[in-house]
């Protein structure tokens, strides 16, 4: 093994990119870029019937978004291609090929009847079901028999006489020893012509050069078929990492499919910023050591060690990561927040595309306000709606009743005054306005805030009044005070 530091991300392009595969590609990079190494982004398509070009397109996408640049591989290049599996099928039928004649593999043309036969065979046995070796000493005579049948054979893997220990050496977990006894012959090359995932995985990172292979915990139990392969060829082995699940808030596994499961698409779509999510992720199995959370990308990268991540299950917390990238969303740069805010605006139907105009610099503050309650960027809309509209009262006749009375159209008509007069209407000067309101104004608090705030927006909580009025101006509340005191007039 070359002293290079090389690791790779292989995922197959069989759906939308989960969370914990994109964790995986997050470690592999950040032992990268910490260890001066290569990431290469290869792409496992042997599954013909549900790989398809727009999974891998979307696995490339979304690995942009989050930053997580490959150094060499699919759309990129290098010198180990190709880099789909697909096209690498010769490469694999060569080291099959050499297995056959070194006596490490052999030709197995069972039925799938006789598979099940013997499988059921071992179930009613009480024995672990396996692969009896059927076809592991067939004669030439018997091979062509069987093909004159039309029976296309798989290519099994030889297991070792002898019983073994076959032990993992993983950065992670230490030293993991597995039995021989528990494996049996296993398929490495299918009767379509397709390699199996623990026979091309070997060969692929053998000739990819890869020093280190870090992969879900899921993939352990694969480990050992993996050693044999390697061993039988003569190839080194990589240093191996298995890194924890990710579960969901139940300690369940976290799903891949179904209504439940968790995809990198849609956090970019829902309003999620790719450095929160970064962030956020690289703290599913790994921790720094203290209670810092917020963490940057150099920090991370500064800071990552493999071999401090944890054994047990990392989990989901959704709420954590609401938290984590509202604190991201209200420390980003405004002209960031407000372009990647328009597009929600827009298709809730509060801003039209000619609004934008001529009120860019107004609707700025209408977002940089609106972040201020948001944990992701598409509750934008909800949060600026009040701006964007007039005012609607959930209950007009009730409304009306707050604004009737001397008292309250004194606060209001005094409010007027007050704003007007005011060279600028920042939030502290209105703030200074409400202070003002209370000393000369023989008025309770609740009188001057409560029907204030429900005249200009309509509800009786939501943002501070002081920056609401200043982002509407004086005009704007004027003209709302004035309905509300016509409501109460006209019931």
């Amino acid at each position: 093994m070359s002293n290079n530091i090389r690791l790779r991300f292989p995922p197959s392009p069989t759906g939308k990119i989960h969370i914990g595969n994109m964790r995986t590609a997050l470690f592999n990079w950040l032992v990268a870029k910490q260890k001066g190494g290569e990431l290469v982004l290869r792409i496992e398509d042997t599954d013909q019937a549900r790989s398809t070009k727009e999974f891998e397109e979307i696995i490339i996408k979304e690995m942009k978004w989050l930053g997580l640049d490959a150094d060499e591989g699919v759309g990129i290049g290098g010198d180990y291609g190709p880099y789909r599996q697909t096209e690498r099928i010769e490469l694999y039928q060569e080291y099959a090929d050499k297995l056959l004649e070194t006596g490490h593999a052999y030709k197995c043309y069972c039925t799938k009847e006789e598979l099940d036969h013997m499988r059921q065979k071992a179930i009613d046995n009480d024995e672990m079901p396996r692969y009896d070796g059927s076809c592991r000493n067939l004669t030439e005579e018997e091979k062509k028999d069987y093909e004159a049948e039309g029976r296309e054979p798989v290519l099994r893997f030889k297991l070792p006489e002898q019983e073994r220990e076959i032990v993992v050496e993983d950065l992670i977990r230490g030293d993991v020893s597995f039995n021989s006894s528990v494996l049996d012959d296993f398929i490495i090359f299918k009767s379509d012509g397709m390699p199996t995932y623990n026979f091309a995985v070997v060969i692929d990172d053998a000739l990819m050069k890869i020093s280190h292979v870090i992969r879900g915990e899921d993939h352990l139990s694969n480990t050992p078929k993996q050693i044999l392969i390697y061993e039988a060829l003569g190839f080194e082995l990589p240093k191996f990492a298995h890194l924890p699940l990710i579960l969901d808030e139940n300690k369940a596994k976290l799903k891949k499919r179904g209504k439940d499961s968790v995809y990198i698409g849609e956090f970019r779509e829902q309003g999620y910023l790719p450095e929160a999510l970064f962030n956020f992720m690289a703290l599913l199995g790994w921790s720094t050591g203290d209670e810092e959370e917020i963490l940057s990308q150099k920090e991370i990268i500064d800071r990552f060690a493999i071999e401090d991540v944890n054994k047990s299950g990392a989990v989901f917390d959704r709420e954590k990561l609401n938290w984590m990238n509202g604190k991201y969303i209200r420390a980003a740069e405004l002209d960031r927040i407000f372009e990647l805010s328009l597009p929600f605006l827009i298709e809730s139907g509060l801003v039209e595309q000619e609004y934008l105009e001529n009120n860019r610099e107004w609707l700025a503050k209408v977002i940089d306000e609106s972040r201020t309650g948001v944990d992701y960027l598409s509750q934008i809309p909800a949060e600026a709606e009040l701006f964007l509209t007039e005012v609607e009262f959930k209950d007009p006749t009730a409304a009306a009743q707050e604004f009737k009375g001397e008292d309250v159209k004194l606060v209001f008509e005094t409010l007027k005054d007050k704003i007007f007069a005011r060279e600028e209407l920042t939030p502290d000067a209105v703030g200074e306005i409400f202070k003002e309101l209370k000393n000369e104004l023989d008025v309770g608090g609740r009188t001057i805030y409560h029907p204030t705030r429900l005249a200009i927006t309509g509800k009786t909580s939501g943002p501070e009044m002081t920056s609401v009025i200043s982002i509407f101006g004086a005009e704007e509340i004027a003209r709302r005070l004035d309905a509300a005191l016509k409501l109460a007039k006209n019931n």
